[in-house]
């Protein structure tokens, strides 16, 4: 299927150079992490002779992780280096390209998305906000997610100003020289971990204190920090830095309530399953759908505004 794309003069971000670099640092490890999260949601043999569509595959991780798990997969995204990092992994992967194929796509062409037909897992991590069109995004993974089967995506938080404050954050480093760029990370992306870890560490303290002078566990906090750390290193086999990278540098970039998103999927005929917040501040909201009836909005809906 022949997709057509628009070129605008908006910059954006080079989320496939970003997958080429992470791509030097896959390991087994990873990939086993990607695995456990899709069979998580998916049971263990939940992939077995399905279809999965991973919109906007970057470097092709999820792919090869439904891959692994029997899925028949179909990848694609926008960018051309994103496309080859998938197609590398596959050639790593030996993979069958008849029950992997990668094509560069774009989510907001309805005719690919028509040619592509539809599909018992839609996913869609991190990808719809990115696309600058977010709700009709939405729109298109709706409709490729075939009655009976999930839709999974993962959308960032709206936390009204603060979310106004990263958008410039992210529109000044796609305007930066390429140089200055991975300094313009370390500035920003430090001062924000500093400042994380600050608030981290004033809250352990606090409690530290409530548990002593109340005979409990003092310790348990910090305990509990190191776990919570090591969970967030492992979490979907990402890595640490070129997750910075992309959220420092991922333009453009739209946010979403969860009511917004749920309100969104509802009115097309999916039901919440699985919902993950990132507890009101900054990240992603995760949810899975099931899609039950038709994907056309109930009368009087209508997409949300996004915020400006």
């Amino acid at each position: 299927m022949t997709a057509t794309f628009v070129e605008t003069d908006v910059p954006r971000f080079d989320f496939g150079e970003n997958w080429s670099q992470f791509l030097r640092t896959l390991s087994e490890e990873r990939v086993a992490a990607a695995v456990h999260s899709l069979r998580q949601v998916c049971g263990p043999d939940g992939l077995q002779e399905r279809t999965f569509l991973d919109i906007g595959c970057g470097s092709g991780l999820f792919s090869l992780a439904a891959y692994r798990l029997g899925a028949s997969v179909t990848s694609f995204d926008y960018d051309p280096a994103s496309v080859r990092c998938a197609e590398e992994l596959r050639r790593r992967e030996s993979a069958d390209p008849a029950r992997w194929r990668i094509e560069r796509g774009s989510v907001l062409d309805a005719a690919y998305l028509e040619g592509l037909g539809q599909f018992d897992v839609v996913y869609a991590w991190g990808v719809l906000h990115h696309t600058g069109d977010l709700w009709r995004a939405m729109a298109g993974a709706c409709e490729r997610t075939t009655p009976g089967g999930l839709l999974w995506v993962a959308i960032y938080n709206d936390q009204g100003l603060a979310s106004r404050v990263w958008r410039r954050i992210k529109a000044a480093y796609v305007r930066l020289p390429r140089m200055l760029r991975t300094p313009y990370v370390v500035l920003v992306g430090g001062s924000w971990l500093a400042w994380r870890l600050l608030v981290r560490f004033a809250q352990m303290t606090a409690a530290t204190v409530l548990r002593a002078v109340t005979l409990r566990d003092p310790l348990k906090p910090w305990r509990q920090f190191r776990k919570d750390a090591a969970a967030a290193q492992r979490a979907r086999g990402m890595h640490v830095w070129y997750d910075l990278v992309d959220w420092i540098g991922g333009y453009p970039f739209e946010v979403a309530r969860p009511e917004e998103v749920f309100r969104f999927l509802r009115d097309r005929g999916f039901v919440l399953i699985e919902l993950t917040t990132c507890g009101g501040g900054l990240g992603c909201n995760e949810f899975v759908f099931r899609r039950t009836r038709g994907t056309a909005p109930s009368a009087g809906r209508e997409h949300p505004v996004a915020a400006p």
